[in-house]
């Protein structure tokens, strides 16, 4: 069932940082620009489910030990920066490579 725990984990962070970005760099804008205030309420709602999605990833990923707890205190930091996610997946959580089993000589 949590086999792609990683690629699920890092989806996540993904969807829930471009929506952090919608919010921070259209949404506000086009609320104090253009007086448009109802953007912020619906790109603020659809990002804090998100953004509830994302914690409860974080601590799905503690419960299976994909992650250490610093790990986890770092991704919940992460979360609360525009690009954190994107970067705490890719440097962070480094990935092993794709390493293919070679034959023994």
């Amino acid at each position: 069932m949590f086999k792609n725990a990683f690629k699920l984990f890092g989806t996540i962070g993904n969807i829930e940082a471009i929506s952090y970005l919608l919010l921070v760099c259209i949404a506000m804008p086009l609320k104090y620009a253009a007086g448009m205030p109802q953007m912020v309420s619906w790109v603020g709602m659809i990002h804090g489910v998100l953004f509830i999605a994302y914690v409860m990833a974080i601590v799905v990923m503690l419960i299976l030990r994909k992650i250490t707890i610093l790990q986890g205190l770092m991704a919940l930091i992460a979360s609360l920066l525009p690009f954190g996610p994107f970067i705490f997946d890719r440097k962070v959580l480094k990935k092993p490579r794709d390493v293919r089993a070679t034959p023994l000589q």
